[in-house]
Protein backbone atom coordinates (compact mmCIF):
# COMPACT_ATOMS: atom_id res chain seq x y z
CA UNK A 1 0.00 0.00 0.00
CA UNK A 2 3.04 2.21 0.56
CA UNK A 3 3.76 1.80 -3.56
CA UNK A 4 0.35 2.86 -4.30
CA UNK A 5 0.13 5.75 -2.02
CA UNK A 6 3.65 7.01 -3.38
CA UNK A 7 2.21 6.42 -7.17
CA UNK A 8 -1.04 8.33 -6.58
CA UNK A 9 0.80 11.62 -4.95
CA UNK A 10 3.14 11.19 -7.93
CA UNK A 11 0.30 11.17 -10.37
CA UNK A 12 -1.62 14.00 -8.82
CA UNK A 13 1.85 16.37 -9.32
CA UNK A 14 1.61 15.11 -12.89
CA UNK A 15 -1.71 15.93 -13.45
CA UNK A 16 -0.63 19.28 -11.93
CA UNK A 17 2.13 19.82 -14.23
CA UNK A 18 -0.65 19.00 -16.96
CA UNK A 19 -2.78 21.81 -16.20
CA UNK A 20 0.21 24.32 -15.90
CA UNK A 21 0.44 23.31 -19.34
CA UNK A 22 -2.21 23.17 -20.98
CA UNK A 23 -4.97 25.59 -18.79
CA UNK A 24 -7.21 22.97 -18.82
CA UNK A 25 -7.93 21.31 -15.42
CA UNK A 26 -10.32 18.78 -16.50
CA UNK A 27 -6.86 16.99 -17.12
CA UNK A 28 -6.71 16.69 -13.27
CA UNK A 29 -9.71 14.53 -12.80
CA UNK A 30 -9.02 12.47 -15.43
CA UNK A 31 -5.28 12.19 -14.44
CA UNK A 32 -7.11 11.11 -10.92
CA UNK A 33 -9.78 8.53 -12.35
CA UNK A 34 -7.02 6.60 -14.05
CA UNK A 35 -4.57 6.99 -10.81
CA UNK A 36 -7.54 5.45 -8.70
CA UNK A 37 -8.00 2.93 -11.06
CA UNK A 38 -4.77 1.32 -11.58
CA UNK A 39 -4.34 1.73 -7.54
CA UNK A 40 -7.28 -0.37 -7.33
CA UNK A 41 -6.59 -2.74 -9.54
CA UNK A 42 -2.92 -3.02 -7.88
CA UNK A 43 -4.74 -3.12 -4.49
CA UNK A 44 -7.41 -6.08 -5.94
CA UNK A 45 -3.82 -8.05 -7.25
CA UNK A 46 -3.03 -8.65 -3.76
CA UNK A 47 -2.02 -12.40 -2.88
CA UNK A 48 -4.41 -12.82 0.30
CA UNK A 49 -8.81 -12.84 -0.53
CA UNK A 50 -11.00 -15.11 -1.95
CA UNK A 51 -9.70 -15.35 -5.93
CA UNK A 52 -13.42 -14.60 -7.35
CA UNK A 53 -13.63 -11.76 -5.00
CA UNK A 54 -10.02 -9.78 -6.24
CA UNK A 55 -11.20 -11.01 -9.78
CA UNK A 56 -14.69 -9.25 -9.52
CA UNK A 57 -13.08 -5.98 -7.56
CA UNK A 58 -10.23 -5.80 -10.02
CA UNK A 59 -13.31 -5.51 -13.23
CA UNK A 60 -15.20 -2.73 -11.13
CA UNK A 61 -12.47 -0.91 -10.50
CA UNK A 62 -11.34 -1.15 -13.88
CA UNK A 63 -14.54 -0.35 -15.37
CA UNK A 64 -15.28 2.58 -13.11
CA UNK A 65 -11.80 4.08 -14.09
CA UNK A 66 -12.37 3.37 -18.04
CA UNK A 67 -15.41 4.95 -18.28
CA UNK A 68 -14.95 7.87 -16.19
CA UNK A 69 -11.11 8.89 -17.30
CA UNK A 70 -12.40 8.57 -20.96
CA UNK A 71 -15.35 10.66 -20.59
CA UNK A 72 -14.01 13.47 -18.93
CA UNK A 73 -10.91 13.26 -21.23
CA UNK A 74 -13.25 13.43 -23.95
CA UNK A 75 -14.88 16.08 -22.91
CA UNK A 76 -11.79 18.33 -21.80
CA UNK A 77 -10.42 17.86 -25.17
CA UNK A 78 -13.89 19.11 -26.84
CA UNK A 79 -12.39 22.20 -24.99
CA UNK A 80 -13.52 24.68 -22.23
CA UNK A 81 -12.31 24.89 -18.84
CA UNK A 82 -14.27 22.96 -15.76
CA UNK A 83 -16.25 25.79 -13.63
CA UNK A 84 -14.95 24.57 -10.49
CA UNK A 85 -11.27 24.58 -11.06
CA UNK A 86 -11.72 27.79 -12.75
CA UNK A 87 -13.27 29.17 -9.28
CA UNK A 88 -10.39 28.19 -7.49
CA UNK A 89 -8.07 29.23 -9.25
CA UNK A 90 -9.51 32.99 -10.06
CA UNK A 91 -10.22 32.44 -5.55
CA UNK A 92 -6.61 32.13 -5.20
CA UNK A 93 -5.30 34.74 -6.96
CA UNK A 94 -1.45 34.90 -7.78
CA UNK A 95 -1.17 32.16 -5.28
CA UNK A 96 -2.93 29.58 -7.82
CA UNK A 97 -0.17 27.73 -8.86
CA UNK A 98 1.65 26.37 -5.63
CA UNK A 99 -2.45 26.00 -3.80
CA UNK A 100 -3.49 23.69 -6.97
CA UNK A 101 -0.55 21.59 -6.51
CA UNK A 102 -0.86 21.13 -2.50
CA UNK A 103 -5.14 20.68 -3.02
CA UNK A 104 -4.06 17.76 -5.74
CA UNK A 105 -1.44 16.11 -3.16
CA UNK A 106 -5.24 16.36 -1.11
CA UNK A 107 -6.72 14.73 -3.67
CA UNK A 108 -3.88 11.96 -3.51
CA UNK A 109 -5.05 11.63 -0.07
CA UNK A 110 -8.45 11.47 -0.76
CA UNK A 111 -7.57 8.55 -3.37
CA UNK A 112 -5.90 6.31 -0.92
CA UNK A 113 -8.84 6.19 0.92
CA UNK A 114 -10.62 5.22 -2.00
CA UNK A 115 -7.80 2.89 -2.87
CA UNK A 116 -8.02 1.42 0.46
CA UNK A 117 -11.50 0.67 0.82
CA UNK A 118 -11.27 -1.13 -2.73
CA UNK A 119 -8.14 -3.08 -0.97
CA UNK A 120 -10.46 -4.50 1.93
CA UNK A 121 -12.60 -5.54 -0.06
CA UNK A 122 -10.22 -7.64 -2.14
CA UNK A 123 -8.67 -9.29 0.70
CA UNK A 124 -11.40 -10.22 2.22
CA UNK A 125 -11.32 -14.14 2.51
CA UNK A 126 -14.73 -15.28 3.58
CA UNK A 127 -15.71 -17.80 0.78
CA UNK A 128 -17.27 -15.84 -2.48
CA UNK A 129 -20.00 -15.53 -3.03
CA UNK A 130 -21.71 -14.24 -0.26
CA UNK A 131 -25.59 -12.79 -0.61
CA UNK A 132 -23.73 -9.27 0.77
CA UNK A 133 -21.41 -10.08 -2.62
CA UNK A 134 -24.24 -10.54 -4.95
CA UNK A 135 -25.92 -7.24 -3.83
CA UNK A 136 -22.82 -5.56 -4.01
CA UNK A 137 -22.43 -6.43 -7.49
CA UNK A 138 -26.18 -4.89 -8.34
CA UNK A 139 -25.72 -1.74 -6.42
CA UNK A 140 -22.24 -1.40 -9.03
CA UNK A 141 -24.06 -2.38 -11.58
CA UNK A 142 -27.20 0.39 -10.81
CA UNK A 143 -24.17 2.52 -10.36
CA UNK A 144 -21.96 2.64 -13.59
CA UNK A 145 -25.25 2.22 -15.36
CA UNK A 146 -26.76 5.49 -13.86
CA UNK A 147 -23.55 7.60 -14.12
CA UNK A 148 -22.85 6.87 -17.64
CA UNK A 149 -26.59 7.08 -18.39
CA UNK A 150 -26.43 10.82 -16.70
CA UNK A 151 -23.17 11.24 -18.49
CA UNK A 152 -24.91 10.70 -22.06
CA UNK A 153 -27.80 12.30 -21.26
CA UNK A 154 -26.29 15.63 -20.00
CA UNK A 155 -23.50 15.42 -23.31
CA UNK A 156 -26.75 15.16 -25.68
CA UNK A 157 -28.33 18.26 -24.34
CA UNK A 158 -24.88 20.01 -24.27
CA UNK A 159 -25.34 19.99 -28.43
CA UNK A 160 -28.87 21.12 -28.97
CA UNK A 161 -29.27 24.96 -29.37
CA UNK A 162 -31.51 25.39 -25.67
CA UNK A 163 -27.75 24.62 -23.47
CA UNK A 164 -26.85 28.17 -24.29
CA UNK A 165 -29.74 29.56 -22.01
CA UNK A 166 -31.52 26.44 -20.36
CA UNK A 167 -31.04 24.07 -17.85
CA UNK A 168 -30.58 20.51 -18.60
CA UNK A 169 -33.69 18.33 -17.34
CA UNK A 170 -33.74 15.72 -19.36
CA UNK A 171 -33.71 11.71 -17.79
CA UNK A 172 -31.89 11.65 -14.69
CA UNK A 173 -31.98 14.84 -14.57
CA UNK A 174 -35.50 15.61 -14.23
CA UNK A 175 -35.13 14.11 -10.64
CA UNK A 176 -31.88 15.15 -9.51
CA UNK A 177 -29.97 18.44 -9.90
CA UNK A 178 -26.30 16.36 -10.04
CA UNK A 179 -27.38 12.56 -11.01
CA UNK A 180 -23.84 11.80 -12.29
CA UNK A 181 -22.45 12.58 -8.63
CA UNK A 182 -25.01 10.19 -6.52
CA UNK A 183 -23.96 7.64 -8.97
CA UNK A 184 -20.71 8.45 -8.42
CA UNK A 185 -21.48 8.06 -4.25
CA UNK A 186 -23.53 5.28 -5.10
CA UNK A 187 -20.33 2.93 -6.73
CA UNK A 188 -17.87 4.11 -3.44
CA UNK A 189 -20.99 2.36 -1.55
CA UNK A 190 -20.16 -0.58 -2.90
CA UNK A 191 -16.94 -1.49 -0.87
CA UNK A 192 -18.21 -1.56 2.28
CA UNK A 193 -20.68 -4.35 1.24
CA UNK A 194 -17.85 -6.54 -0.08
CA UNK A 195 -15.68 -5.78 2.84
CA UNK A 196 -17.23 -5.71 6.05
CA UNK A 197 -17.02 -8.65 8.22
CA UNK A 198 -16.55 -9.37 11.86
CA UNK A 199 -12.86 -7.89 11.92
CA UNK A 200 -13.03 -4.01 12.96
CA UNK A 201 -10.34 -3.51 10.46
CA UNK A 202 -12.77 -4.01 7.78
CA UNK A 203 -14.93 -1.19 8.85
CA UNK A 204 -12.65 1.34 7.74
CA UNK A 205 -14.26 0.50 4.07
CA UNK A 206 -16.67 3.04 5.19
CA UNK A 207 -14.84 6.18 4.31
CA UNK A 208 -14.79 5.62 1.14
CA UNK A 209 -18.31 6.53 0.54
CA UNK A 210 -18.31 9.21 3.61
CA UNK A 211 -15.21 10.77 2.12
CA UNK A 212 -16.71 10.89 -1.52
CA UNK A 213 -20.32 12.30 -0.40
CA UNK A 214 -18.44 14.92 1.71
CA UNK A 215 -16.41 15.46 -1.21
CA UNK A 216 -19.07 15.97 -3.72
CA UNK A 217 -21.91 17.64 -1.87
CA UNK A 218 -20.03 20.61 0.24
CA UNK A 219 -16.18 20.80 -1.11
CA UNK A 220 -15.63 20.54 -4.95
CA UNK A 221 -18.60 19.01 -6.45
CA UNK A 222 -21.88 20.84 -5.80
CA UNK A 223 -21.04 24.25 -4.56
CA UNK A 224 -18.79 25.79 -6.91
CA UNK A 225 -20.63 24.08 -9.55
CA UNK A 226 -24.22 25.33 -8.53
CA UNK A 227 -22.02 28.53 -8.07
CA UNK A 228 -21.35 28.68 -11.57
CA UNK A 229 -24.90 27.78 -12.90
CA UNK A 230 -26.51 30.92 -10.43
CA UNK A 231 -24.24 33.41 -12.42
CA UNK A 232 -24.57 31.62 -15.42
CA UNK A 233 -28.47 30.43 -15.20
CA UNK A 234 -29.77 32.74 -12.90
CA UNK A 235 -33.53 32.63 -12.33
CA UNK A 236 -34.07 29.59 -14.30
CA UNK A 237 -31.73 27.70 -12.05
CA UNK A 238 -32.89 29.05 -8.79
CA UNK A 239 -36.37 27.71 -9.67
CA UNK A 240 -34.59 24.58 -10.53
CA UNK A 241 -33.68 24.65 -6.92
CA UNK A 242 -36.30 25.16 -5.32
CA UNK A 243 -38.12 22.04 -7.06
CA UNK A 244 -36.06 18.98 -7.54
CA UNK A 245 -33.20 17.44 -5.00
CA UNK A 246 -29.54 18.43 -5.18
CA UNK A 247 -28.07 15.36 -5.00
CA UNK A 248 -30.51 12.15 -4.02
CA UNK A 249 -33.17 11.67 -6.82
CA UNK A 250 -36.68 12.49 -5.67
CA UNK A 251 -39.77 13.54 -6.93
CA UNK A 252 -40.20 17.33 -8.44
CA UNK A 253 -41.55 19.38 -6.20
CA UNK A 254 -44.66 22.02 -7.09
CA UNK A 255 -45.28 20.73 -10.47
CA UNK A 256 -42.94 21.97 -13.66
CA UNK A 257 -40.37 24.61 -13.58
CA UNK A 258 -41.86 28.05 -15.69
Amino acid sequence: MIFIAVWLSLAMACAWGVQRATGLSGWIDTIWSFAVGLGGIAAALFPNGDFGRRITALVLIATWATRLASHIGIRTHSGGEDPRYAKFLEEWGDNAAWRLFLFLQIQALAAFILVLAVYLAATNDTPFPRLPDGFAMLVAIVALSGEASADRQLARFRRTPEAKTEVCQVGLWRYSRHPNYFFEWLFWCVWPIFAITASAWTWASLLAPALMYWLLVHISGIPPLEEYMLRSRGDRFRALQERVNAFFPGPRRNGELP
